[in-house]
């Protein structure tokens, strides 16, 4: 059994993922885009790991977007995306970044990747940067 452990940026929500992924997503699809304001968003799926809440649970929103299934939670302190349960509990979300345990796995895919954003096109070809440029 794996235990992974993850944050918030201000620390007011901790939690522990106790399981296993089933799956990792970069998803480009324009909801996603719009949740992290960035490429995708990076997801990991599990089926039968359960999050344990170590601190902040009380806030902890969630948004669920009318009439679809795309929903996400987040600290109300500072914004950052969080662990949710979805599709009737059956369903365990995590966002990649907000894991300070590393995991050890990879993405499985990039999915709705043509509804990526045109400026994504090409992101392998620019500069890679080790800190603030200039």
């Amino acid at each position: 059994m794996s235990n992974y452990r993850g944050s918030c940026l201000c620390g007011e929500v901790q939690f522990e993922v106790i399981g296993h992924f089933e799956h990792f997503f970069l998803c480009h699809c324009g909801r996603c885009r719009k949740n992290t304001g960035s490429a995708h968003a990076a997801n990991l799926f599990s089926s039968t790991a359960k999050v344990q809440w170590l601190s902040g649970q009380a806030k902890i929103k969630t948004f669920r977007l009318p009439s679809t299934q795309h929903q996400k939670s987040f600290c109300a302190e500072c914004g950052s995306a969080v662990p949710g349960v979805q599709m009737d509990g059956t369903l365990l979300v995590v966002p990649a970044g907000s894991l300070d345990s590393a995991i050890d796995t990879q993405p499985d895919a990039h999915i709705f990747f043509a509804s990526r954003a045109s400026w994504d096109q090409c992101v392998g070809d620019i500069p890679r940067v080790d800190g603030l440029p200039g």
